[in-house]
């Protein structure tokens, strides 16, 4: 009986205590509904020295055990934040909720009030308007809503936070201008982060900010003159991927604070000039990709900052030679990137410096690269010199480090670092012309003209055997449409050098001990029947062919020929084959056939983007428009067993599309050194192999299929050209270019629409671009979503992938993101197989 009553007592002090934890309208009540409201356990204790929620990891109390200070950073939160919560903490100070996947905030948060000094909601998925409700944290010390998906305006009640120090807005999508309130207001702010939105407008004046030493607002539209942000207490200032224009300073300006700046991807004009004792603790500069800087002398006036150890310049017209004093001048300097200017002259030794990165490709540099510069290079992080008339001796080097590093720089080392073999072959090949001249000379002058007659039809028929391509006249190919000439360029001979195809090696990356020739080439391609014809693509036409041991391959022609020597055409074919990812289709090999350059694909058996999008089966060829390069069987008919509309027509599949090609695309700009430019984007470019991975083709072919002056090879096809493009005949192709053409592909997967002659309804808009455009920019993009996926994935990820491709086609190329922040913003949309229900 004793015992029965011991057991009921503690069964009743448990039940007391529970029901005190939980006691409604206490802080320990209100944290226990947080964490239930998002299906989460509450966190272990941190301590045994108190109990309920103050002895929580994250929680802490004061001597009253009020909750003070609440972090459930990092802990997989998800879903909106539940009302009558956290936001019921009425002492609160600090909360900290980064690095979950919150979506929306509470009604109630806003009640916390003056006792907030602290605010962090990074790293989440929240959406809508920062409201002026903010104005109510009196007390706030730091704000941090970066990482999320706010839109509209930066709320002006901002300017009410007098004791505001950090202020930290920073990847989201606000828009309008930076609000003049909180320059005037927030007086104690020391650091202002409002990077990569869509801010616009002009910088205000940032003077009464005087305790202002970090400011970034890269990435956003902002332009005008950046006079208003150089104030002379600023540590480190990001000016980068704007629309600045005026570069000027503040009367008496001498940046004695300024450590970093960036004013990179911008439009500024006139001279940027450092005058002596400016700038003079300054370590990191980069003005790179301004191109109307004239900057005569800039490198000259770089060399008076003793402590700089970054410097960017490039893109930036920068003229004239390296000083020869940068290596007394600049000894702390570690990275040095003066590419894609116009720097003549020799290079001057910097093997005194520390450099990690040096970067001097894309200029007019002449001579011989100093050797004791060469021997620092193995110890470096990255270095180049490609695209100069350079002379250097790398023998240290492996062979693949020359290739890239130092392409159109001739090797002047005894012993070549990179021996071509397709000069070997022709060496061979003249021996043995030699010889059979010498033997043939004694043979005729020991039997005669009847003997000479005798062994010329001897090696006629011996000829005949051999298997040589037949020399077509242009008549007799207008006759036939069949056979090696069939394809229609100005290249109907390109075949006529090759007088012995065995002779003549084909390169298979991947397959070294086997060893193939043209002869397998004209074998696997019937002799380059046009049975055997895949596509007239812009580069040339592409064959189908099996080499010998069932090795399939797509055999492309490039027909329009270059003025590039063999080794140097080797050399850049063999780069390219080492360039590997998982969304590019591979170069498997070459073969240089006379004065023709050959490209050896991996076959692409599913088709590409083109007929997907198009309503063509999958692997079938548009007979009726041969500008696209699609992949057929012999028949005509599909290569594999056809992808029902089921698997394909889908906005995770459409989505996988967009980001497979994003990705492939950001490793072309971003993680191949020298940068390689595509030229081409398009669907017809994106094809799907056996497992309908998307993958980019016919990447890296403009240097090997042409000349800088061929504008069919260095401008984008109709349709996918940057408006850039038509407002000059002299303009290049750059990685910005690239990123337009992709945001029109982005607009045909969402919209389904081609990008020229297409129906576009409610607008009288010839292009696709200009459709979409309007139409997202009045908030109409939910209705121009293709029917075909509508049903098949949320809406509104798919109205964001529209946003995306409206960033993508800004007219201004300064606008438009880099292909790594595209990659992110399509990650950040990324369909769940659940989401789908």
């Amino acid at each position: 009986m004793a015992g029965g009553g011991w057991a009921l007592f503690l069964f009743l002090a448990v039940s007391v205590c529970c029901a005190a934890a939980q006691e409604p309208n206490t802080d320990a009540f209100f944290l226990s509904k947080f964490f239930s409201k998002l299906g989460r356990p509450a966190p272990p204790p941190s301590s045994n020295t108190s109990e309920g929620p103050c002895s929580w990891s994250g929680v802490f109390c004061d001597g009253e055990g009020r909750v003070v200070s609440f972090s459930a950073a990092g802990m997989g939160l998800a879903g909106p934040i539940p009302e009558d919560t956290v936001g019921k903490l009425a002492h609160l100070e600090r909360l900290d909720l980064s690095g979950n996947r919150l979506t929306a905030l509470p009604d109630d948060l806003w009640e916390l009030g003056a006792a907030l000094t602290e605010l962090n909601l990074s790293g989440n998925a929240i959406a809508g308007a920062l409201t002026n409700n903010v104005g109510n944290f009196a007390r706030l010390r730091s704000l941090d809503v970066s990482g999320n998906a706010f839109a509209g305006v930066l709320p002006p009640a901002l300017g009410s936070l007098a004791g505001l120090r950090v202020l930290n807005a920073s990847h989201n999508k606000f828009q309008g201008q930076i609000p003049g309130a909180v320059v005037s207001g927030c007086e104690s702010l020391v650091a202002m982060d409002l990077s990569y939105n869509a801010l616009d407008g002009d910088l205000p004046d940032l003077s009464l900010l005087r305790s202002l030493s970090y400011l970034n607002v890269s990435g956003n539209r902002l332009g005008g003159s950046v006079a208003g942000a150089f104030q002379e207490q600023l540590m480190v200032i990001d000016l980068s991927n704007n629309g600045f224009s005026g570069l000027n300073f503040s009367t008496g300006y001498a940046g004695s604070s300024l450590t970093y700046l960036d004013l990179s991807g911008n439009e500024f004009q006139g001279e940027f000039t450092v005058v002596a004792g400016r700038f003079r603790n300054l370590k990191h500069v980069n003005l790179a990709n301004n191109r109307r800087l004239s900057n005569g002398s800039l490198l000259v006036s770089m060399g008076g900052i003793s402590g700089l150890e970054y410097v960017n310049l490039s893109s930036t017209g920068l003229r004239g030679q390296i000083p020869a004093e940068f290596s007394s001048r600049l000894v702390g300097l570690k990275v040095l990137d003066l590419s894609r200017n116009n720097i003549s002259g020799v290079i001057p030794d910097l093997s005194s410096l520390q450099l990690q990165v040096l970067d001097l490709s894309v200029n007019n540099l002449t001579g011989e690269i100093p050797v004791t510069l060469v021997k620092k290079l193995p110890s470096m992080e990255r270095f180049n010199f490609s695209y100069n008339n350079l002379t250097v001796c790398a023998s240290e080097l492996s062979p693949e480090a020359f290739a890239a590093a130092f392409a159109r720089s001739r090797n002047d080392c005894p012993i070549a670092v990179n021996p071509d073999k397709i000069k070997k072959h022709r060496g061979k090949r003249k021996e043995m012309k030699l010889a059979l001249a010498i033997v043939l000379s004694l043979f005729f002058a020991a039997l005669g003209l009847l003997c000479l007659a005798v062994a010329c039809r001897r090696r006629r028929k011996r000829c005949d055997t051999q298997p040589v391509v037949k020399q077509v006249s242009f008549k007799e190919e207008s006759a036939s449409v069949s056979g090696p000439f069939a394809f229609q360029t100005d290249s109907t001979t390109w075949v006529a050098d090759v007088k012995v195809a065995t002779s003549v090696p084909v390169v298979i990356f991947e397959k070294p001990l086997l060893s193939f020739t043209f002869a397998d080439l004209l074998a696997a391609t019937s002799n380059f029947d046009r049975g055997t014809l895949l596509a007239e693509g812009r580069f040339g036409p592409v064959y189908r062919g099996f080499l010998p041991g069932g090795f399939q391959v797509a055999v492309k022609v490039l027909v329009h020929g270059s003025v590039m020597e063999d080794q140097d055409a080797a050399r850049e074919l063999e780069r390219l084959g080492r360039i590997k990812h998982p969304n590019l289709v591979p170069l498997a090999g070459y073969c240089l056939a006379g004065d023709q350059r050959i490209a050896i694909y991996e076959y692409m058996e599913n088709g590409n983007l083109h007929n997907l999008l198009h309503d063509l089966p999958l692997g079938v060829q548009t007979t009726e428009d041969w500008s696209t390069d699609t992949w057929e069987d012999n028949n005509g008919g599909v290569a594999t067993e056809n992808i029902t509309p089921e698997g394909t027509a889908t906005w995770i599949f459409r989505h996988k599309i967009a980001l497979g090609a994003a990705r492939a695309l950001a490793f072309l700009h971003h993680g191949c050194i020298p940068q390689i430019v595509h030229r081409d984007v398009k669907p017809s470019s994106i094809y799907f192999d056996s497992t309908m991975e998307p993958r980019l083709s016919d990447f890296g072919l403009s240097m090997v299929a042409g000349t800088n002056t061929d504008n069919d090879l260095l401008h984008h096809s109709p349709g996918y050209a940057p408006p850039e493009f038509s407002n000059s005949e002299n303009v290049m192709a750059t990685a910005k270019s690239d990123v337009y053409s992709f945001g029109v592909v982005l607009f045909e997967l969402v919209t389904g629409k081609k990008p020229l002659g297409d129906e576009y309804p409610d607008r009288k808009e010839e292009s696709l671009v200009n459709w979409a455009r309007a139409m997202v920019k009045a908030n109409l993009g939910s209705s121009i979503i293709d029917p075909k996926i509508r049903d098949t994935g949320l809406e509104r990820q798919m109205e964001e992938a529209l946003q995306v491709a409206y960033l993508c086609t800004a007219e201004l190329p300064s606008k438009r993101p880099a292909m790594q922040q595209i990659v992110g913003l399509l990650k950040d949309i990324e369909p769940k197989v659940a989401e789908q229900d």
